[in-house]
């Protein structure tokens, strides 16, 4: 079977929930911050990089018979959960846009985080060096991507992000 597959409920969560949740959250979801210097190129790499996860999701094969199908699937499904729930929280920020509740108060980027667990776990189901290395990539990338994004997020709520961003980690 196509390891593509694991890519639906990824697709659907993105897309499909968060506009049944929340319409705006959506497009504030497709917006990325300006970016400055580098960041242009990482954005680019970061594209490039999801293109290919995906091109190569529809190549590879799920591995039953691999030892790690089975650490995969967990690692892929608690991904999956994280990802739901990163979602519904970013869809519900507070009046002025911020999100700060729900798994905003363990990570400023929780979304990034969950997509990556979902994709360790595809890696771990399909058994391929090849997904990890764009994985690896993408989370490079992300990370640039993710520096625009807190220097737009000071920008548009000043003080308020600051104290956030001290108390909550970039990460975990």
């Amino acid at each position: 079977m196509s390891a593509f597959v694991l890519a639906i409920p990824i697709i659907i969560i993105r897309y499909a929930f968060l506009s049944m949740v929340n319409k705006e959250a959506l497009k504030r979801a497709a917006y990325f911050a300006p970016l400055v210097g580098r960041e242009r190129i990482a954005y680019w790499v970061y594209q490039a990089a999801t293109l290919f996860i995906m091109l190569d999701l529809i190549l590879l094969k799920i591995k039953v018979d691999s030892d790690w199908f089975y650490i995969g699937v967990v690692t892929y499904s608690f991904g999956l959960v994280l990802y739901a729930m990163s979602m519904l929280d970013y869809a519900r920020p507070k009046t002025n846009g911020m999100n700060v509740k729900g798994l905003y108060r363990i990570s400023r980027n929780p979304m990034y985080i969950a997509y990556f667990i979902c994709l360790l776990g595809c890696v771990l189901i399909s058994n391929s060096w090849a997904l990890f290395t764009l994985l690896i990539v993408f989370q490079i990338s992300s990370h640039w991507i993710i520096l625009s994004e807190e220097r737009w997020c000071i920008k548009k709520f000043g003080e308020e992000y600051m104290r956030y961003m001290n108390k909550v980690r970039r990460y975990i």
